[in-house]
């Protein structure tokens, strides 16, 4: 299934304020919702005709057969003399009427049940396999209802947005289609947004979700988050490639370097195996005295964030690692926020090879003035490192306009959430953990808030060729295609994801639509 439900002119950001100026009213959309959108109506009232003109009909034919063969006997007896002519006054050919009567009814009565049986296979087979045409349509439906309570909201048209709201939480099922179930996480955000443009003291236009599930109500928000990233992590292909790609170039710059040394900006998400540094070490101990060349005696690793007592546990755990493949790590960890982050913070020693590693990291800093990001790439400028990997969602989420953001949004993860489709069963928990406390948390902070709040800022690879220009980074191609195609087939990715080169980048992507990008630069 392919993310479908937006019609080609939706696809493409430069039609978005076509979208906006549709006539979206309920009026104008005129088409309801219903479950059973297969089964024909006509077979179901013939059906229920057909049975009552049926019976109708027998019981006059009974009524009729009983006046004949009583009809000798005026007190409703019938004589040992008449018997024999009453009943010879109902002929053989009458007799062979009323059976080849009934026969056919009979036939018509097997016919209505096949047509039965036929509709009801029939719906069993949207169920299954989906029916195009009509699928297209219910998402066409819903977009068009998401589109115009989005419009509302922008409007702070809090009635009209909070009747599209309820509307929208009616048909939006988390555990539904695809696009219904990304289509819920856009009715979570939207109705947040909506809540915090109301007066104090008013619930109006406020859409309370219920639980997702039960078994997770026994866990803390952190604990869900957690588990929803590890099984991203685990389940999706996003990250790991991001790993993958960014160690291959690592080990480029680090060729034939005996001191090397790598500070990654937000210890890659926070994992708490530390996923790409132990890959990291397993290809360095692999290559150590290869073909007479220097091989790496000592690797540092520098970890930059917020989360300390996380750092140490996987400082300690790739140390142990390290040291069993003949590795001597040394682990470093600084407290800061990317923003605060100054170039002191960081030991760096002349005789080492330096590499920035940036994961979904840099996105947090774009904000509507480029202050910030800008002085972070100054920061990491000044460090001169050899190389800096960059890996980021390959999207436009941070446009001036808010429905503008929407739109891409929504085009954005409704591939993800087809990809989702197509990896897990239909009421698989894993994937439920994976939207509603990942994904959608994402989706919430694009659509719901604004200014410092809002973090997620996702732009496109061509919008960070053009910031990092600025910041005085030289993009250093990727040749690293037949690579990232081979890893795929390795770790056998559902098939629909692709990777493609775009500019010396690396783009992996779900059936055309790019996902994440990996990029490197230098100074």
């Amino acid at each position: 299934m392919s993310h479908g439900f937006l019609p080609n002119e939706f696809q493409k950001s430069d039609k978005i304020d076509e979208v906006i100026g549709l006539d979206l009213t309920l009026s104008a959309m005129g088409m309801t919702f219903c479950s059973h959108r297969f089964m024909p109506l006509i077979v179901d009232n013939d059906d229920n005709n057909w049975s009552r003109r049926f019976f109708e009909e027998e019981t006059r034919d009974n009524k009729r057969l009983k006046r004949t063969i009583n009809g000798g006997n005026s007190d409703g007896g019938m004589s040992r003399n008449g018997s024999n002519g009453s009943l010879s006054s109902l002929s053989s050919l009458h007799f062979r009427d009323h059976i080849l009567t009934y026969s056919k009814r009979y036939l018509a009565a097997e016919a209505v049940e096949e047509a039965a049986a036929a509709a009801a296979a029939m719906a069993a087979g949207y169920e299954e396999n989906g029916i195009e045409e009509d699928e297209t349509a219910y998402g066409m439906r819903l977009v068009q209802l998401l589109i115009a309570c989005a419009e509302a909201v922008a409007c702070r048209d809090k009635s009209h947005a909070s009747a599209l709201l309820s509307e929208l939480r009616a048909n939006a099922l988390v555990f539904g289609s695809s696009f219904q179930r990304v289509a819920s996480c856009f009715v979570q955000g939207l109705a947040d947004r909506l809540a915090s443009v109301q007066p104090p003291g008013t619930a109006v236009g406020r859409v309370q979700l219920p639980p997702v599930m039960n078994i997770m109500d026994i866990m803390s928000d952190s604990d869900k988050k957690q588990e929803a990233f590890r099984l991203v992590y685990e389940i999706c292909p996003h990250i790991k490639f991001g790993h993958f790609v960014a160690n291959l170039a690592i080990l480029e710059a680090f060729e034939g370097e005996s001191l090397v040394h790598v500070v990654d900006l937000g210890m890659t998400l926070g994992l708490p195996e530390g996923h790409q540094w132990r890959h990291l070490i397993q290809s360095l101990a692999a290559t150590r005295g290869g073909a007479g060349k220097p091989h790496c005696t000592r690797l540092r690793i520098t970890a930059v964030g917020l989360c300390v007592d996380r750092f140490d546990v996987i400082g300690k755990d790739l140390k142990t690692y390290a040291k069993s493949m003949g590795i001597n790590l040394e682990f470093n960890i600084v407290e800061s926020n990317l923003e605060n982050l100054k170039p002191e913070n960081i030991k760096v020693s002349d005789d080492e090879v330096l590499v920035v590693n940036s994961i979904l990291q840099l996105h947090c800093v774009v904000k509507e003035s480029r202050g910030a990001l800008n002085s972070v790439l100054q920061m990491i400028h000044e460090l001169s490192p050899k190389l800096l990997v960059l890996v980021e969602q390959d999207s436009s989420h941070n446009g001036p306009f808010f429905l503008g953001r929407f739109m891409e949004a929504l085009h954005y993860y409704s591939a993800i959430f087809d990809s989702l489709d197509a990896m897990l069963p239909k009421y698989d928990t894993r994937r439920a953990k994976m939207e509603q406390f990942y994904f959608a948390e994402e989706i919430k902070n694009i659509v719901s808030c604004e200014g410092a709040d809002r973090v997620e800022r996702h732009e496109r690879v061509d919008q960070w060729r053009r910031r990092m220009s600025r910041a005085g980074f030289q993009a250093t191609p990727l040749r690293l295609m037949s690579q990232a195609k081979q890893w795929l087939g390795n770790n056998k990715v559902c098939e629909g994801y692709t990777v493609v080169e775009d500019k010396g980048c690396l783009v992996l992507g779900w059936n055309a639509k790019p996902i994440v990008a990996v990029s490197c630069w230098k100074c």
